[in-house]
């Protein structure tokens, strides 16, 4: 913990009593590095009449504390979440959900429920995330609504399981289709495809540690770029159209209807396209004017997402029949060797660089969540520290890195996506819940944005039909695990948090992380601004 002196004086002082050498400046403040304070001049646009700062920041301020600051404007909103649900999922989804469904035209109806549904339970995460602005999404909701032992448990299985799957199945994704572009005659080494991944996780770490404008800088380039490819898919597919290719179209209902389980395991592979949605929440604290741009975002980016979603499934059907989308293991490149020609080589290109965005825009919300818990005592004190200069929550982002690498290395895209669905729909129905539990329990609180009741009641009962109707139709006994993984957080609750336990080598241990990563408590008296 950094502590501030006054000029005079020519060290700060860790409060274990380790000098950090300084330099006075002309204006009173200290500098580590010997840099002047006022060195950024740009004015910032959120129009506050505060100093916009470089990606490192040299000054300091009297009296400042460390803390994320508010840099992500509607634009950026609307990149990440657009950004983070176009990944992989519509390039490798459509052949899944038409397994499951059997029928053209059931599985296009689940893309547009899919859709709707994100919608609302983003709009209902709306009026969370503008009554509390607090970093960590669902976690923050909970401590609101429940109290502390159900945030700990959501944050307990989401940092350890749900985000680290999540990056490691977009990973996977990435690197299988950039693997693909080199290998033609055979299917690609797996452990290529997993040392590619791993790349690809190691280069978005560095990014988001290196600065908060240069993790969104990367993700709203890469959100257009992936805008692009869909913009080429939607063409060629309208072109396939316009030359009369609408034979696997005109009969979207032949085949008899799925049962209400395979219904149910249709939309994890439908939603886990559309996942996402909630990580704008993840990162509330760094929002500009909140309460605006929050809601707004949602209501520009989903349905762009559900609108792109359901043209390039109608493009795809243009090009294949259902089988041919069933038996290819990569629709999107069979599509481009079909209608691109000598361009069917922008196809992976386009899939890479769609899956390499939405895994910066989840690591991105994935720190914030670590950061916001890890700050309330529920995880380990050093994952709540942001870097002194970059003011990025460089711990949280290696902590969740590490266990998405060793996901990479021993599991499969399939089984994960499997458990990371079942897992999160358990924890996107307790917010609904919350919210509902709010009306009643905090009815005068502010709420810049106001949800009809109607919203939050109806996504909680598709969440309780998602997450019962596997179970009853297809007992597995990955679901059993899921649950006992999910209360055995009771095991570190009770002692860890409730009790306030902590083993005597825990400080050194946060020592000696502190002085690697150069980071700092966000409570601290700040020797850089």
């Amino acid at each position: 913990m950094y502590q501030h002196v006054q000029p005079s004086n020519r060290n700060h002082i860790y409060d274990d009593g380790h000098n950090v050498p300084t330099k006075a400046t002309s204006n009173g403040t200290m500098c580590a590095n010997g840099t002047e304070g006022p060195e950024a001049t740009e004015t910032d646009s959120s129009g506050t009449g505060r100093m916009r700062k470089p990606l490192e920041r040299n000054g300091s301020t009297q009296n400042d504390t460390v803390h994320l600051e508010r840099r992500l404007g509607l634009f950026s909103g609307v990149a990440l979440i657009v950004g983070t649900m176009i990944g992989s999922g519509i390039f490798v989804s459509p052949s899944g959900l038409l397994v499951r469904t059997g029928s053209v035209g059931v599985s296009f109806i689940i893309w547009l429920a899919c859709g709707l549904l994100s919608l609302l339970g983003a709009l209902a995460y709306a009026e969370l995330g503008t009554m509390n602005t607090s970093s960590g999404a669902e976690w923050a909701y909970f401590m609101d609504a429940y109290g502390p032992a159900p945030a700990f448990l959501f944050s307990w299985v989401s940092t350890l399981v749900l985000k680290p799957s999540q990056m490691a199945i977009i990973c996977l994704s990435f690197a299988q289709y950039a693997v693909e572009a080199f290998v033609t005659e055979c299917d690609p080494p797996r452990g290529v495809v997993k040392m590619v991944a791993l790349v690809a996780i190691v280069m978005i770490l560095f990014v988001n540690c290196y600065s908060v404008n240069l993790g969104m800088a990367v993700q709203n380039v890469f959100t257009a770029a992936k805008l692009v490819a869909v913009v080429i898919v939607i063409c060629g597919g309208a072109w396939k159209l316009l030359q009369g290719n609408t034979q696997h179209l005109s009969h979207a209902f032949d085949g008899p209807m799925p049962n209400i389980g395979a219904i149910a395991t249709a939309f994890y592979t439908g939603l886990w396209a559309y996942d996402g949605w909630n990580n704008l929440n993840y990162v509330t604290e760094e929002i500009k004017n909140p309460s605006k741009n929050l809601p707004r975002s949602i209501m520009i980016g989903i349905p762009l997402v559900t609108l792109c979603y359901a043209l390039i499934n109608i493009s795809y059907l243009a090009a294949m029949s259902a089988q041919e989308m069933i038996e290819s293991e990569a629709v999107a490149v069979t599509f481009g060797n079909r209608i691109l020609g000598a361009l069917a080589w922008l196809m992976p290109l386009s899939v890479t660089v769609s899956t390499f965005g939405s895994a910066n825009g989840t690591l991105f919300a994935a720190g914030r969540l670590c950061f916001a818990a890890s700050r309330e005592g529920h995880l380990l004190d050093i994952l709540s520290y942001v870097h002194v200069r970059r003011l990025t929550p460089a711990p949280g982002l290696i902590f969740h890195s590490l266990i998405a690498s060793a996901m990479v290395l021993h599991g499969t895209i399939d089984s994960l996506i499997d458990f990371f669905s079942f897992t999160a729909w358990i924890f996107y129905g307790g917010a609904m819940l919350a919210l509902i539990v709010m009306r009643y329990t905090k009815p005068n609180h502010p709420r810049p944005y106001k949800v009809p009741i109607v919203i939050p009641v109806v996504v909680l009962i598709i969440s309780v039909y998602l997450v019962a109707a596997p179970i009853f139709q297809t007992p597995r006994i990955e679901y059993l695990y899921a649950l006992l993984f999910i209360f055995a957080g009771l095991i570190f609750y009770v002692p860890f948090v409730k009790l306030g336990m902590t083993p005597r080598f825990m400080n050194k241990v946060t020592l000696f992380f502190q002085l690697l990563l150069e980071v700092v408590p966000t409570s601290s008296m700040a020797m850089f601004e």
